[in-house]
């Protein structure tokens, strides 16, 4: 068992992003607003919970035997804060543009969606699970699954 297991850390966990990968986001983000999208990223809009105003950053919008989630692999990030409080929002690659609804799993829901999308998108996210990859034992997956949100979207018609 990984030694993040068994030190949970009192403030929910978030990395937040530094000014280089800030840069990147940026990037990614405006190539998925021009309709290239980067191994399955989109770029996600939801509206800020103090400001108002629609927040965009990219994300890894994932499938898992059908259904369709976002994946915080950040942590407790403030597009999460945000979901949290909107319930909805929009996934855009160039013109096309998928309003969803979410919701959040609880942490014991979030083993085989986690798994997965190690599998997928671990050479992108593993440095932000803290030594847990797709490899690691259902218990050090489920160990970390409090520190990584995951919403169930469900795409509008």
């Amino acid at each position: 068992m990984s030694s993040f297991a068994s030190t949970h850390p009192a403030q929910p966990y978030y990395l937040k992003s530094g000014p280089v990968a800030t840069r990147l986001n940026n990037a990614i983000g405006w190539l998925a607003r021009h309709g290239i999208s980067l191994a399955g990223t989109a770029e996600l809009s939801v509206k800020g919970r103090k400001s108002g105003q629609m927040q965009r950053i990219p994300v890894n919008p994932h499938t898992h035997d059908g259904g369709q989630y976002l994946v915080s692999a950040r942590g407790h990030s403030q597009w999460v804060r945000n979901m949290r409080v909107a319930g909805r929002g929009e996934l855009r690659v160039g013109r096309k543009v998928r309003v969803f609804t979410a919701q959040e799993l609880p942490d014991a829901e979030k083993l085989p969606i986690l798994r997965s999308y190690l599998e997928k998108w671990g050479w992108e996210v593993n440095q932000y699970f803290q030594g847990v990859t797709a490899k690691s034992s259902d218990e050090e997956i489920l160990a970390s699954a409090a520190d990584h949100p995951v919403f169930r979207i469900t795409v509008r018609k």
